[in-house]
């Protein structure tokens, strides 16, 4: 098929349709690997993994072995997982602190900031074998935005702020809600599945799934009441149906009121246990002294489903949780999904935010076994040889809801321009005009 038909876009007749070959095609997983992974920013890791100098943590990225160490001075750095010598792996475990990284080869060694410190028989080498350069090397590009890491193999990136674009304001709508910073929370959940990775970043950012698909977690949570009753909305955004924004560069986000979910951060509800009650309305209180009654409704009072483009999904809902997919071929892919918790939380409140995160989104909660098996059934779906399309128009002439898929064709929008060779999609919208988000006076 024609690359530039992927995209079936009528305006005026409110139609959006995306090819299925999108989802299925081997040339279609070469051209986003040359275009997509090997051209943006794509997440590594948060701060707090590395607390002490010698810290390291093994990670696939792009397909590419990294390794992502603290040295001894103090800073974070980034190698790729290859021995400057022959090439084998040096970093062979996940995780740990070392000051010395050797090389079971040929056991070349390099300390902590990535410098060739040990070469065996250095003496049988030449004149012209300069030690201090055959350091490891690193990606060309590595920053991070309040914590979390990037990482991009194009040196010609635009810088991470600028790329981020609009999701700057709704990741600072997450990460302040905790006045002492945030932690990830040990216990990484690791597994694949047989779908293409576009779905996960599409389920990721989809509310329209999430009554039909998740029932039986909201028969649940409503089974224990409500909780402590919604303030009084000071904002006429995101309004009762929530909203669905483009937050351009791809990114996008779901924002709604809170429904039947616990708010470990600020909004209280029996799930998370009567002796908690007290410690959250405190800690709203006081974000309502820092940030004013609106900003803190939107931080308390609603939850956020935000993709970073292409495949970093930062969830805000059950607990805050982390979610990067890996893509392995044109349908398979290596999921990685972790939680933060605020540092300095109550060992009972933490307690409870993991019960609560990991009866969501754990391997056998409510969420996380429904997303496979839908996003799997839709994988074998695209192998039929009936239909040819996928739609995506919902919304499309109204302004839309957080049922609807704005942020959805914003996605497409971004993929398709860069499928065709191009870094940026000529808009990210369905208007010409845009769309309200935060307004100044609430964003940060």
């Amino acid at each position: 098929m024609n690359l530039k038909e992927l995209i079936d876009e009528d305006r005026c007749g409110g139609v959006f349709r995306v090819h299925r070959s999108a989802f299925t095609s081997a040339e279609i997983v070469a051209l986003e690997q040359e275009n997509i992974f090997k051209r943006c920013w794509l997440y590594l890791g948060h701060d707090s993994e590395l607390p002490k100098s010698g810290d390291f943590r093994r990670r696939t990225v792009a397909g590419q072995p990294l390794f992502w160490v603290r040295g001894s001075d103090g800073q974070a750095r980034v190698f790729y997982n290859s021995c400057t010598h022959w090439g084998a792996n040096v970093c062979r475990v996940d995780e740990g602190n070392a000051e010395l990284f050797q090389c079971f080869y040929h056991a070349w060694t390099f300390n902590n900031k990535g410098e060739l410190v040990s070469v065996p028989d250095e003496a049988g080498y030449g004149e012209g074998f300069h030690k201090q350069a055959m350091g490891l090397a690193s990606p060309p590009r590595v920053d991070n935005y309040r914590g979390l890491y990037f990482v991009s193999f194009n040196r010609d990136a635009e810088d991470l702020i600028s790329y981020l674009g609009d999701a700057k304001e709704y990741i600072d709508l997450i990460l302040d809600q905790a006045e002492e910073g945030w932690r990830i929370v040990p216990g990484t959940q690791k597994y694949s599945v047989r779908a293409n990775w576009k779905m996960f970043s599409l389920n990721s950012l989809d509310s329209y799934h999430v009554r039909p698909l998740h029932s039986t977690f909201f028969k649940y949570t409503e089974s224990l009441g409500s909780g402590d009753p919604p303030p009084a909305s000071p904002t006429e955004f995101p309004g009762p149906q929530g909203r669905s924004l483009s937050l351009r560069n791809g990114h996008g986000v779901d924002i709604f009121p809170s429904l039947a979910r616990a708010r470990p951060i600020a909004h209280w509800h029996p799930i998370l246990g009567e002796e908690s009650k007290e410690e959250i309305r405190k800690r709203r209180a006081r974000l309502v002294e820092k940030f004013g009654e609106e900003r803190a409704y939107l931080m308390c009072n609603t939850n956020r489903l935000m993709l970073i483009y292409p495949n970093f999904a930062l969830h805000d809902i059950a607990g805050v949780s982390l979610r990067y997919f890996e893509p392995v071929g044109h349908e398979y892919m290596e999921v990685t999904v972790q939680t933060l918790a605020p540092h300095g939380e109550s060992p009972g409140l933490l307690n409870r935010r993991l019960e609560n995160f990991l009866s969501f989104l754990g391997p056998g909660g409510f969420a996380h076994p429904d997303d496979i098996e839908a996003m799997e059934s839709a994988q074998l779906g695209f192998r039929a040889g009936g239909p040819n399309w996928v739609d995506t128009s919902r919304g499309m002439q109204r302004e839309s809801t957080a049922l609807d898929e704005l942020h959805v064709r914003a996605f497409w929008r971004q993929w398709h321009a860069n499928i065709l060779g191009y870094a940026k999609a000529d808009r990210h919208h369905d208007s010409v005009d845009g769309e309200r988000g935060i307004s100044e006076d609430t964003a940060k």
